[in-house]
């Protein structure tokens, strides 16, 4: 049986008229199946249950903030939650042009300066959209110290116990080197992106410059250091020439690096409490 079947079946139930000719899965999603429709058109069906809401808020967002940024982002045209199913709800927009900027990608570009003012461009006015005026919502507030304690206790509860000793002490180390700082948490929350990393920012090599961004589905308010922290996967030097563009970076450079020191333990939490064991092992693979 194709795969694709039941959810061509969902989109053509709430989208009669819609003509699909061909469908395939456009990524291994971790949250959400995604299919390529015609060519053209991107679907996005959560995996789970706690993904639909999450879907739903991520679609408000998207038409919202349209007038708002400098570079294209997804744009809700088939929108679907009136059964709020796994396998039933999605979303779906047109394609936008480009190639995921992995590092690869990234290392043949030759003016990077100019890729990282489009980048600041983008980063200031997505953190300066007045979100909470636009979304008939509340959005929920992230990055806060209290849910990075809770984080930290996850990972010492659940993942300290497959992690060397030396690891488990480099965590705690840096963990409480923030959260015990109240410095590091006066920030003014933004929305911000969330997953502002490789496979989510498109590149236009033809144009030799940023095509669009996607991928919202951990927009939420909190933390604009977060999203920086991004970034840091192409080298700090590449961060601090887009900190020329966005002076503010400067102010919370302890944060992006908290953050980006964070992410392979993110994955492994996934992973563990999700029962994804690729997650998992990708995430504590220093750490083993």
């Amino acid at each position: 049986m194709d795969a694709t079947r039941p959810f061509i079946h969902a989109i053509q139930a709430a989208y009669p008229r819609f003509v699909v000719d061909e469908a395939v899965f456009l990524e291994d999603g971790q949250y959400n199946d995604v299919l390529l429709v015609n060519g053209r058109t991107i679907f996005r069906f959560p995996r789970y249950s706690g993904g639909l809401e999450q879907l739903a808020l991520e679609t408000k967002i998207l038409t919202a903030v349209q007038p708002y940024l400098p570079l294209p982002v997804p744009h809700p045209t088939f929108v679907h939650f009136a059964n709020p199913v796994v396998g039933q709800a999605f979303m779906g927009y047109e394609r936008i042009p480009g190639e995921p900027l992995y590092p690869s990608a990234f290392a043949q570009i030759e003016d990077k300066a100019t890729l990282a003012a489009q980048l600041a461009e983008f980063l200031q006015a997505l953190h300066g959209v007045p979100i909470q005026s636009l979304v008939d919502e509340p959005l929920p507030l992230s990055d806060t110290r209290d849910e990075w304690l809770e984080v930290y206790g996850r990972i010492q509860t659940k993942l300290f116990p497959y992690m060397r000793l030396d690891a488990c002490k480099t965590v705690a180390d840096h963990f409480e080197r923030v959260l015990d700082d109240p410095a590091q948490y006066q920030f003014e929350p933004v929305l911000r992106h969330g997953d502002f990393g490789t496979g989510n920012l498109l590149y236009n090599p033809a144009a030799r410059q940023m095509s669009g961004v996607i991928d919202f589905g951990f927009a939420v308010l909190g933390d604009p250091a977060f999203d920086v922290a991004g970034l840091l996967t192409y080298g700090e030097p590449f961060v601090q020439e887009v900190a020329r563009h966005y002076p503010a970076v400067a102010d919370f450079w302890p944060r992006v690096r908290f953050y980006q020191g964070n992410f392979a333990l993110l994955e492994a939490l996934f992973g563990i409490e999700q029962g994804d064991e690729d997650a998992f092992q990708a995430g504590l693979a220093d750490y083993v």
